[in-house]
């Protein structure tokens, strides 16, 4: 039997891949996620990059792509996410990460008219994708289609950033107990600074992945 699922969403997918050609990005599609890291892979190849960062993401360690870029010894790769690090080592290493040559992270919400959306606590993320790293790699699943930029910002606060709240359990937020937006002034809130972004500039610096499967939150 077709699987009416899987076709329903690459038609969307490849409409939306069309788009974002059109707004200077380069974009393409991968089935799978196992898929995307490939692209990842020899994307990487291609532009031998000195250094490697990248903004914590469930979609890329969901694919595999952290663990395979850390392994790789071609490249210097910037961890700002290491566990066995101080919070002030991490930030630091975050920092250095917005100035390598490739940087790899996931987004929010994409418009069907082609805006990427994201909300963040510290920045890294956002800041990575709009300046500095001199190539910019994004993957995300279907799951982060939407059908406007409205949507997508209802999306972030009552999916992603509760989801993202409860994943970190040393964090005190309303919406880790609600599962709801409060519009907190909790220590830990992880929604500061907004980034939309229509169009890439210079043509092409970012690379979009767009995965049919539902990846991260």
């Amino acid at each position: 039997m077709a699987d009416h699922t899987f076709d329903y969403w690459q038609r969307r997918l490849d409409d939306l891949a069309g788009i974002l050609e059109k707004h200077g990005f380069a974009a393409e599609t991968a089935a799978t996620a196992a898929g995307a890291r490939d692209r990842i892979r020899r994307a990487a190849e291609e532009m031998r990059p000195k250094s490697v960062g990248y903004a914590d993401s469930r979609t890329l360690r969901a694919a595999g792509v952290i663990d395979m870029l850390r392994a790789d010894p071609r490249w210097e790769f910037i961890d700002g996410f290491d566990r066995s690090k101080s919070r002030a080592e991490n930030l630091e290493r975050r920092r250095q990460a917005l100035m390598t040559d490739l940087f790899l992270t996931g987004v929010n919400a994409i418009t069907e008219q082609g805006t990427l959306v994201w909300l963040d606590m510290v920045g890294n993320r956002i800041g990575g994708v709009a300046f500095g790293p001199r190539k910019v790699i994004l993957v995300a699943g279907r799951n982060k289609l939407t059908g406007s930029l409205e949507e997508a910002m209802r999306r972030i606060r009552t999916v992603a950033a509760p989801l993202n709240a409860r994943a970190h359990e040393h964090f005190r937020t309303p919406c880790q107990i609600t599962s709801r937006c409060h519009d907190c002034s909790s220590p830990d809130r992880i929604c500061n600074t907004w980034l939309a972004m229509e169009r890439c500039y210079p043509k092409e610096r970012i690379r979009v992945i767009l995965v049919n499967e539902d990846l991260g939150y």
